[in-house]
């Protein structure tokens, strides 16, 4: 199982998308700053995760949540959360 996560930062205007099969230890390490795409943007907090059965789904996934589409559903959920 591959999952597809979303993390928006708590400080800034933004929201990482990735993949990963440990969603908990993935975001304590860009909460750690261990990450260098997501190190000036930390603190992060989880706003969506997508359970995929394979690595080439949770691709095609983590694709569509880029898009403009995929990224203005996030900004909506983040919205909902704040």
């Amino acid at each position: 199982m591959v999952y597809v996560y979303a993390i928006s930062s708590l400080t800034k205007n933004y929201i990482y998308v990735g993949m990963t099969k440990d969603v908990e230890a993935r975001l304590v390490r860009h909460n750690k700053g261990r990450e260098k795409t997501t190190k000036p943007y930390a603190p992060f907090r989880l706003i969506y995760t997508e359970v995929c059965a394979n690595r080439v789904k949770a691709r095609v996934r983590e694709k569509y949540w880029k898009s403009g589409i995929g990224k203005q559903k996030l900004r909506d959920i983040r919205n909902q959360i704040i």
